[in-house]
């Protein structure tokens, strides 16, 4: 028998004390780590005294350190000669034990750490694993009438559960407890790996299934394995593992399935070629009916559901929630980064800020998924920010998923549309991507997308002109991206979309760029900029800028656009006429024409204008004013309220009529200490008139007019011009390709009314003539 405690070396205890204070842990922490009650058996452990057996090798484990290389004289590797087998036990609580015992280090070796893309080294579980979450009911199975779907926008699209299908979500550990035979199903980078590992190393140390034996197959090793065979035994392929920790004796493994004593973990149904998936899916079946008292998890992408597991019952993991994402960062900078803690802890709070801020929408909508939310830690871990050039983001993501993630997991795939290349899947995807986005499609059903599909494939060569066999191989190639890629996901029954909204309108630039590239004609940049009054369609014109060799020719379209937009309103020229004489001979004309424009139409933002854009004399006096007559005009049975923003005006006018017309003004309010009585009466009789006084005051010295009359139509015009303005700034001040030429030529006639840009236009052909 294995000798049932250890102790450190002189050297080991040394080695120990330094991962010991490289934690920053006390004694405690340590022990709580450990699930110890007390923190004795760490005291001893660091005082080279025994300590058991079980407890030295967690110790170590949660100390990142190897417990031979820590331990006094460890035992050698368990051979067959000192074994027991299972009749030797009388009691089946110590056959568990025992054998959790033998097989500590191998679940400790083959679910203790991850490899993480892009990082050099292993990572412990512990130090990255958040609770996952899960949902019982599958959206894709059910039924939901594709009108129902179209009334959803952009912000509600990467909900999982969409509108009424959306329900509560059970943690996913619950969901083991409650169901013995159990299929998680997810999208690819969702988890489902790590998280039965996670299962495996708990029950391991006791802290789940206590009373089980955790066993974790990797079922496409045990397919290879069959395959080579030329069998298919589940059974044997788990006693050849146990043999591996000293375990001959079948009837160990026997015995503890017959009592149902074993936590059987299977991961990636989905992974296990099609020629080998019936003989798995038959094994499953077999041992699980066989030995029913068992506790059966196993893991598959969504995709792949087809698979049917009798008596197993189907749950989704569910995307992370802002608490999990936050979780997850303050892990994973901890974890991952080789700053002191203080700045770790410091990195995971401004990422966490900075991730909720509206520009990184897109960066959180990929968030809500593992593998995505630790490239963005990564990239933000690096620049100490959000990539300004989101492209090259999304190029990563998308290579992620067409290819590299089953390489760097080594899955071999079914060649379901064999001699697709890289570039030819982005083509594919990109055309789906914008015939659904230029419809306004999110969602699209299942024959929609298998024409589109079918299309594609018409025009490779080669390629057939059968009907049914293009029907076909439009099935399969739906199939394949949904399952190997995970770009396309069935949201309900027959309905899909893109599993990422992001992922849509950056395929949909794509398209429009690749078009407007090998064309070399200008309708795929005018046919977007039609668009440019629509909110949905922002992202599209950031991202497309972003991706043109040369982007002066589309900000000079929308330029066009924007214009046009007022162009023929007599009405809306005369009130840009007048912002723009608002800010003649000033350096900032451009931002305090906005200031003007916000001023007659948003007046209770004037003063965050006047403050944040710009500090200048004349913008805070008329920001006062502004401010004066909406407070008289509003709040007027308040005279002291009204006092002191005259007195405000009063300190900043510098021009004497001015200054004289509002004292004036201010003369004729009634005393704020008079009854209430006295001060109605005045209301009644002598405001209207003071008002209007105060209006032509600041009008004749200040040229502001407070009454402009805007029909709802020319509300809503105003606000698609402001709007197609802002984002026509927003690309000018991206990282897209704009000479400088262009770009101050734009920014010099933004919000000038059509008489004015005509004389620009003049006076540049004048200089270039």
């Amino acid at each position: 028998m294995v000798k049932r405690s250890l102790q450190g070396s002189v050297t080991g205890i040394e080695q120990a004390k330094k991962a010991f204070a490289h934690k920053g842990w006390t004694q405690e922490n340590l022990a709580f780590e450990v699930n110890l009650k007390t923190r004795q058996p760490i005291w001893r452990f660091f005082s080279g005294r025994p300590v058991e057996r079980h407890i030295f090798i967690e110790i170590c484990s949660v100390l990142s350190l190897n417990w031979r290389e820590i331990a006094a004289n460890p035992p050698e590797e368990f051979s067959e000669s000192k074994e027991l087998s299972a009749a030797e036990f009388l009691d089946i609580d110590a056959l568990v034990q025992f054998v959790r015992s033998q097989r500590f280090d191998k679940i400790q070796d083959q679910c203790g750490t991850l490899q993480l893309l892009d990082v050099s080294r292993p990572v412990r579980i512990d130090d990255i694993y958040i609770d996952v979450n899960i949902m019982e009911e599958i959206a894709s199975l059910q039924w939901l009438e594709f009108a129902d779907l179209q009334k959803f926008t952009s912000k509600e699209f990467d909900r999982f559960g969409l509108g009424e299908v959306s329900q509560i979500e059970m943690a996913g550990i619950t969901a083991v407890e409650t169901y013995s035979k159990l299929r998680v199903l997810g999208k690819p980078g969702a988890g489902k790996t790590t998280f039965l590992q996670h299962l495996a190393i708990q029950c391991n140390r006791g802290r789940f299934a206590a009373n089980r034996v955790a066993i974790f197959v990797t079922l496409r090793d045990f397919a290879d394995e069959s395959r080579v065979a030329g069998e298919f035994n589940l059974l044997n392929y788990i006693c050849k593992e146990f043999l591996t920790c000293g375990i001959s004796d079948p009837s160990v493994l026997e015995t503890l399935l017959l009592e149902g004593r074993v936590l059987l973990l299977l991961d990636g149904l989905d992974e296990v070629l099609h020629q080998q998936s019936i003989g798995v899916v038959n094994e499953i079946r077999r041992l699980s009916e066989k030995y029913q008292k068992n506790m059966f998890v196993v893991t598959c992408r969504t995709a792949a559901k087809a698979f049917n597991l009798r008596r197993f019952t189907d749950v989704e993991i569910a995307p992370f929630s802002q608490d999990q994402i936050a979780a997850f960062a303050q892990k994973w900078f901890t974890a991952l980064t080789k700053t002191n803690i203080q700045n770790k802890q410091e990195q995971a709070i401004e990422f966490i800020k900075k991730l909720d801020l509206p520009e990184n929408l897109q960066f959180r909508r990929l968030a809500a998924s593992p593998l995505f939310l630790h490239l963005v830690c990564w990239v933000f871990h690096h620049q100490n920010k959000f990539p300004n050039q989101k492209i090259a983001f999304y190029k990563q993501c998308l290579d992620l998923l067409l290819g590299k993630w089953d390489e760097t997991k080594a899955i071999e795939r079914d060649e379901v549309y064999e001699g697709f290349l890289l570039p030819q899947k982005l083509k594919l995807l990109s055309q789906v991507a914008s015939a659904t986005f230029d419809q306004g499609n999110y969602f699209f059903e299942q024959h929609i997308v298998e024409q589109y599909i079918s299309d594609y494939i018409c025009d490779l060569p080669n390629a057939s002109t059968e009907p049914e066999e293009l029907q076909l191989d439009s099935e399969g190639v739906l199939q394949a991206i949904e399952l190997q890629h995970g770009l396309l996901a069935e949201r309900v029954r027959g309905i899909f979309s893109f599993s990422y909204l992001t992922f849509q309108e950056y395929l949909t630039a794509q398209k429009i760029v690749a078009s407007y590239n090998l064309q070399a004609l200008e309708q795929p940049l005018e046919r977007l900029v039609s668009h440019i009054t629509e909110p949905r369609w922002r992202e599209i014109f950031l991202l497309t800028v972003a991706m043109l060799r040369s982007a002066d020719f589309l900000v000079l379209l929308m330029k066009q656009e924007v214009d046009a937009l007022v162009a023929q309103d007599p009405y809306l020229q005369k009130f840009l006429t007048w912002t723009s004489q608002k800010s003649l001979a000033t350096p900032e004309s451009v931002a305090i024409r906005a200031f003007y424009f916000a001023l007659a139409r948003t007046p209770h933002l004037t003063w965050y204008f006047a403050l944040v854009c710009i500090f200048d004399q004349d913008i805070f006096l008329d920001a006062a004013l502004d401010n004066l007559v909406m407070e008289c005009k509003s709040n007027f049975a308040d005279v002291y309220e009204c006092n002191e923003a005259l007195s405000s005006a009063l300190t900043i006018a510098q021009d004497a009529g001015l200054h004289q017309a509002l004292q004036q003004l201010k003369d004729l309010l009634p005393d704020p200490e008079q009854s209430r009585e006295r001060i109605q009466t005045w209301w009644q009789t002598s405001y209207p008139a003071w008002i209007e006084e105060l209006k032509s005051a600041i009008a004749k010295h200040r040229n502001i007019e407070h009454d402009w009359h805007f029909s709802p139509q020319q509300q809503e015009v105003l606000q698609q011009y402001y709007d197609a303005n802002q984002l026509l700034l927003d690309c000018l001040n991206s990282n897209g390709e704009i000479t400088d030429v262009v770009r101050q030529e734009i920014e010099a006639s933004l919000l000038l009314p059509r008489k004015e840009l005509f004389e620009q236009e003049w006076q540049g052909g004048k200089q270039n003539s």
